[in-house]
């Protein structure tokens, strides 16, 4: 086990290796807490809320010993509190967030992490437990969970053309962010959602999409082809299709905001070429409605 030198020597190395990308969320975080009333804090969480299963990382001195007694797992007697003040973010890491229309705009993907990096500066300092589903750790407070978190929303892998949302290692009662542009099939997205809140879990969903998407602003001969080029269509007169794309557009929004509305989540749609700031806005209080 590290010692506590070490383990904040790790911390600044890793700190100093990072992209602006920390710099940048901490910055629209703090814009957004100065227009902001703060988040109510709980009290000392003394009203029990259910006992769970132990996971990797409980502490040993929350394990209700006289509980486990009487099974062979291990149980924790949480509290209603530390149920409601864990979160889970989920940030769409598929080769489709790679597309902008403009470089001076940025990418789906740029602004996914940015808003997602900038909730959990946010939710840490109201002093939240967060965890990003690409860590698949519980959810924790603190800065080095910060660092852990930027680390991995700017680490290479392997990405499919489209994304679904991941739930596993959720904790029941707890809120959740799922942050696309949900352009993919629609089916994994809902048998996810469902599960989350199966579980009591209640959250939001953001879709982000460039503003070429929104207006389809083409016309004449055009290919048509995914970011990782597995779908690829050309087209002699893309302008006719424009009518058809909006339409299907229009109907997966709506699809996304019945499902939000069926599960008790929350919907909302920002373009790239939109405010970060206003998004972050919506979000900390769709999060704060959940409570």
């Amino acid at each position: 086990m590290s010692t506590a030198p070490e383990l904040r020597q790790r911390a600044e190395a890793l700190a100093g290796l990072l992209p602006p990308l920390l710099a940048h969320a901490e910055h629209l975080a703090a814009a957004v807490l100065m227009g902001a009333h703060g988040r109510r804090r709980a009290g000392q969480g003394e009203e029990f809320w259910q006992y769970r299963a132990a996971r990797p990382g409980d502490e040993a001195r929350a394990i209700d010993w006289r509980r486990s007694a009487r099974s062979d797992a291990h149980f924790v007697r949480e509290k209603e509190w530390q149920a409601a003040q864990a979160v889970h973010i989920w940030v769409d890491e598929a080769q489709s967030m790679d597309f902008a229309s403009d470089p001076e705009l940025g990418t789906k993907g740029d602004r996914a992490r940015l808003l997602a990096l900038a909730a959990a500066v946010l939710l840490v300092r109201a002093g939240e437990r967060v965890a990003l589903a690409a860590l698949g750790t519980p959810p924790r407070t603190g800065e080095l969970q910060l660092l852990r978190i930027t680390e991995a929303l700017t680490q290479p892998r392997d990405r499919p053309d489209y994304g679904a949302p991941e739930v596993r290692g959720m904790p029941p009662h707890a809120r959740a962010v799922f942050i696309s542009d949900f352009l993919g099939p629609l089916e994994p997205v809902a048998a996810q959602l469902t599960k989350a809140a199966d579980r009591g879990v209640k959250g939001a969903l953001v879709q982000i999409l460039d503003p070429a998407e929104e207006a389809f602003p083409y016309d004449g001969r055009t290919i048509f082809e995914s970011m990782g080029g597995e779908l690829r269509h050309e087209t002699l007169k893309a302008g006719e299709l424009r009518g058809r794309y909006l339409e299907r557009l229009a109907a997966r929004k709506a699809e996304l905001a019945d499902l939000a509305r069926a599960t008790g989540w929350q919907f909302h749609c920002h373009h790239t070429s939109q405010s970060a700031q206003a998004a972050l806005m919506w979000l900390y209080a769709a999060l704060e409605r959940r409570r």
